[in-house]
């Protein structure tokens, strides 16, 4: 190791050191800063991780001076809030085209059968529902399904027959009852 390599090291500590009591000195403003401006505060904490995360990332920029320091750490913390209101803003609009296609689109009304396959495939395992839901509402292959599920191809497909017995069992009418 060079004495360059030493020196450096010590600076590398020696900023670390200088980032962990900066953000120890600010978190807690910080996080009355977002506290005012969000709706919960699990936003509030969320935000001042991700505000931490970058000062920790850009440690080098972080001026010497702890006035300065701090005016830099609420300028971080001010474009991580505003891309945090952007991003709400696009997703509530989404919720909202969403929510309009939903009630303008009409679904046909579920027949008594259908009720019966989904209270039928209700009585499965969670797995065996997914894997029944994925074959024969979504559309995929077993093969599809077990690498969706990141399962064994071999498993997927036990599973899916052992669920189609059930199922089959489950919708068929019992001897003497009658059919609808």
């Amino acid at each position: 190791m060079s004495l360059s390599d030493g020196r450096r090291g010590h600076a590398d500590e020696t900023r670390a050191a200088r980032i962990a009591d900066i953000v120890r000195r600010e978190s807690g403003s910080l996080l009355d800063y977002f506290a005012r401006r969000t709706s919960s505060r699990e936003d509030a904490a969320d935000l001042l991780g991700d505000t931490l995360v970058i000062v920790w990332r850009r440690e080098r920029a972080v001026p010497e001076d702890a006035a300065e320091a701090r005016m830099w750490m609420f300028g971080v913390a001010r474009r991580v809030l505003s891309q945090h209101r952007r991003s709400s803003g696009r997703r509530h609009a989404l919720s909202e085209r969403l929510g309009h296609y939903l009630r303008d689109s009409e679904r046909p009304p579920e027949s008594a059968e259908a009720g019966d396959v989904r209270a039928a495939i209700a009585q499965l395992n969670e797995g065996d529902q997914e894997i029944i839901r994925l074959v024969y509402w979504d559309g995929f292959t077993l093969a599809e399904v077990a690498q969706l599920l990141a399962m064994n191809p071999a498993t997927v497909r036990s599973r899916h027959a052992r669920a189609r017995t059930r199922l089959q069992g489950l919708l068929t009418p019992a001897v003497g009852e009658e059919v609808r």
